[in-house]
């Protein structure tokens, strides 16, 4: 007579919660990706650029002039200013920009 095995209900139960476990954590993830993709998709939409220049690019700076008062010799100052292509055209540098420092204006 060949042995047969006893399966207990305790065992049964185990297996059974195991195996809903997985599903609900796949649930749940694809549920958060959802959410991510419905944030790129329906967020805010980029404004439309509207060139200045039409057939060329065109560079356009915020502070034309700094006046950054009297300056001690030996002393650091620094300052920063915003660089904008307001032009339907790509900008390309082919050389370090040039900046002119005036004394004594």
């Amino acid at each position: 007579m060949a042995a047969q095995k006893k399966y207990s209900s305790k065992s049964k139960k185990v297996q059974k919660k195991k195996e809903t476990k997985t599903p609900l954590f796949l649930i749940a993830g694809g549920v958060i990706i959802l959410l991510i993709a419905s944030l790129f998709v329906f967020g805010k939409k980029p404004e439309r650029f509207t060139p200045e220049v039409v057939g060329s690019p065109k560079l356009q700076v915020d502070d034309s002039l700094v006046d950054l008062g009297d300056v001690q010799l030996g002393k650091t100052v620094q300052t920063s200013f915003k660089v904008h292509n307001v032009g339907d055209q790509d900008l390309h540098f082919t050389q370090k920009p040039y900046v002119e420092v005036k004394e004594g204006c």
